[in-house]
């Protein structure tokens, strides 16, 4: 859904591929792998108005749930879903990127 930014180098993509194959194979688990994220730089995607209220609607939110979740105003919600202007950041933008890879059981 959203786009991925590959980091800035090639070694630590190179790192993170493997990383990534490892974990499908069982040799690390989860928590392991998010310390390669974390080490190689794996940026969080930026979500536009659109994937935002896609995002939204697949979990079948309301703005005022989702700014609840997120922790913000719905105000902000509806600023993200007008516009390309206002974009989240921050721990919003992690809170966002994990509801779309996790789910809203991990939110809750």
């Amino acid at each position: 859904m959203a786009k991925h930014t590959p980091s800035t180098s090639r070694i630590f993509d190179a790192v993170h591929e493997t990383a990534l194959d490892l974990h499908a194979l069982g040799v690390i688990d989860k928590h392991q792998l998010r310390e390669y994220e974390v080490l190689c730089g794996q940026a969080i995607p930026e979500y536009s108005s659109e994937e935002i209220r896609a995002l939204r609607e697949r979990y079948q939110l309301s703005q005022a749930v989702l700014a609840k979740v997120l922790n913000i105003s719905v105000t902000t919600v509806q600023q993200w879903e007008m516009s390309d202007q206002r974009r989240p950041c921050g721990s919003s933008l992690k809170l966002l990127n994990l509801l779309d890879r996790k789910g809203i059981e991990e939110l809750i």
